[in-house]
């Protein structure tokens, strides 16, 4: 079962950890679709390339670590659908002592590499470049007054740029014509609305991952600055939503993404706050199939009536793993979330794991 982003980076931030005291870490990428039979033939001609490493201890460390992926690879079928990568080495601290390890891992996207390393360190930019995030989206909320600039990047949303118009109030200075002081504030809120746009293309136009951008402020604003063509073409484009909202502050940018659920239900921040929704909202309307409390998740877990685990990113990692294991044994969905979303702190607070489940357990 391939893991989840979350599983992985957290395998990846391990491995990193472990060096070797010779190139004696082992790496092995293989790729979707390509036999596992052929890796495993390679494997058993380094197997005998090994036996000409002079240093006993480093040749042994290696030679050992062949042996275990190959004895994987042997009793594997076929090779899972997004490939696999596997890594084997003694991580023993203790130089003389053997603390053989060995990592498999089925990754969230499918691999495209081919790979076979024997290094002091463990290959793991191929696998680092699938936890990195593929889209984010551009942000504005703006009013006649003030703009914000964002970035929404996973669950994470980030100022970019902070803008004021400039503009003066509604309150004439006396002695103004109604109509000069018209054409005034036209004239401020139109070189307002191309700093705007400037700002937004020194930002945003020379991003590749950026998948699409949102506007939000009052009603004529928004759209005055959209229809009046200020965006570069390129940017105009990009434009996938406009939503009516008040704010034009860091907290506009937050507004902005709730109400943007649609256009954003692919991205994960709006995919964790459903989640959590849905657990609260059981545990509300329907409490017997629900569970946050340890002792309560695990029974459920043992009774195969677990629909969905979720757990903190904030959790204990020894018994997430335990749980985590449960569910892939009864094929659970299981989500991890983090603390950056108010439901998700308010789920670290009760508990930090949670579970909805298939039927109520006794």
């Amino acid at each position: 079962m391939p893991m989840s982003k979350d599983e992985l980076e957290e395998v990846l931030n391990e491995l990193e950890s472990h060096k070797g005291r010779h190139t004696e870490l082992i790496s092995v990428y293989i790729s979707a679709g390509y036999d596992a039979n052929s890796v495993q033939k390679q494997l058993e001609e380094e197997k005998s390339t090994a036996k000409n490493i002079k240093s006993t201890t480093t040749r042994n460390n290696v030679m050992d670590a062949l042996d275990k992926i190959i004895r994987y690879l042997k009793g594997m079928k076929r090779t899972p659908d997004n490939g696999l990568a596997l890594f084997a080495g003694n991580i023993s601290k203790v130089e003389g002592q053997m603390d053989m390890q060995l990592w498999i891992i089925e990754p969230p996207m499918p691999l495209k590499i081919r790979l076979y390393r024997c290094d002091k360190d463990f290959v793991l930019e191929p696998l680092q470049e699938q936890l990195e995030v593929s889209e984010v989206f551009g942000l504005l909320v703006m009013d006649r007054k003030e703009a914000t600039i964002g970035l929404l990047e996973g669950k994470r949303i980030e100022v970019m740029q902070k803008m004021t118009s400039g503009v003066p109030s509604k309150i004439r200075a006396g002695g103004q014509s109604s109509q000069r002081f018209h054409r005034i504030t036209e004239g401020l809120t139109k070189e307002f609305y191309k700093r705007i746009a400037e700002e937004m293309k020194k930002i945003f136009y020379e991003m590749p991952k950026l998948k699409g951008i949102i506007v939000g402020g009052p009603i004529p604003t928004k759209d005055e600055f959209l229809d009046g063509e200020y965006l570069a073409t390129k940017l105009q484009e990009k434009v996938i939503g406009r939503v009516d909202i008040g704010g034009s502050d860091e907290s506009g940018l937050k507004e902005l993404v709730e109400k943007s659920r649609d256009l954003l239900a692919g991205q994960e921040i709006i995919h964790e706050k459903k989640v959590l929704e849905k657990f609260f909202e059981t545990l509300g309307e329907k409490p017997d199939l629900a569970a946050y409390k340890l002792e309560d998740v695990k029974k459920a877990l043992e009774y195969g009536a677990v629909d969905t685990l979720i757990i903190s990113k904030e959790y204990d990692k020894q018994t997430a793993h335990e749980l985590v294991a449960l569910a892939k044994a009864i094929d659970s969905n299981i989500e991890i979330v983090s603390t950056e979303t108010t439901e998700g702190e308010q789920f670290l607070n009760l508990s930090g794991i949670g579970a909805v489940l298939r039927f109520k357990v006794m």
